[in-house]
């Protein structure tokens, strides 16, 4: 069964970033497979692996409610969906891809949700490695996108909006009896020491803190060209804390 970590957090905090530098890290680690998920209906993990898209799960969805009256004699409907779902995997050297996407019409994502979870969970015994990518904010923790996650980082901005939110998620990871035997904070886009004040409410919640991901000129540069972090530099500040990270998560 592979790694799983799962990163969650509030809109803006980085996820997208942190999710990019990690799987660039366990790469460099011989750690692959690796399988990229993107359950965001906003996508941008695409962007900083620099892997295409050609099909997302909510448009091979929505093809196959289309075609279900042509599916096989002696194929279950699940079966064929799973099947098909194979042409929403964007494939590449040592990571492979899988967006979520945004499902057609109005309504709420909770079936792509279930597809994606169902079809992950499928895909996990193939990988080393799962790097996921969640949406912002917390419904996505009640749909349980993901199941068996080895590792859940709540990622945070060093502001109080940032730590509120991560007292928020703490709650309802409780609250839902989400198991993860590692949950921890990663605090995003840090300028050397923590303000006093935020320094002390982190010292309150009930989480450890796994990492420090500081501000780094290449990734913002990275990210504005709409460049592949898998190329940064080995001294690049943000990948040398995410080395740190994974040693911390590992530990």
């Amino acid at each position: 069964m592979a790694w799983t970590i799962a990163l969650a957090g509030k809109g803006g905090t980085g996820k997208t970033t942190i999710a990019g530098l990690l799987v660039r890290e366990l790469a460099r680690r011989g750690t692959k497979p690796i399988l990229a998920v993107d359950s965001d209906p906003n996508a941008n993990l695409n962007i900083s692996l620099g892997m295409p898209v050609f099909k997302t799960v909510g448009q091979v969805q929505q093809e196959w409610m289309k075609s279900r009256d042509e599916i096989p004699l002696g194929v279950s409907k699940q079966e064929y969906l799973m099947t098909t779902l194979n042409a929403a995997i964007s494939e590449g050297k040592d990571v492979d891809l899988l967006v979520m996407g945004r499902p057609q019409g109005q309504g709420c994502y909770c079936s792509a949700n279930a597809v994606l979870r169902d079809f992950v969970a499928r895909l996990q015994p193939n990988y080393q490695a799962v790097i996921v990518d969640n949406e912002a904010g917390m419904e996505h923790l009640s749909r349980h996108t993901v199941e068996n996650i080895d590792v859940l980082l709540m990622v945070a901005d060093p502001t109080p909006v940032g730590i509120i939110t991560v007292r928020r998620l703490i709650e309802l990871v409780k609250e839902l009896k989400l198991e993860a035997p590692k949950i921890g904070l990663v605090l995003n886009r840090t300028n050397g020491n923590l303000n006093q004040n935020i320094e002390k409410t982190v010292e309150k919640l009930d989480v450890q803190v796994l990492g420090n991901i500081p501000r780094d000129p290449a990734v913002e540069e990275y990210s504005l060209a709409e460049r592949s972090l898998m190329e940064l530099p080995e001294n690049s500040p943000a990948a040398v804390a995410a080395a740190k990270l994974i040693d911390a998560i590992r530990n």
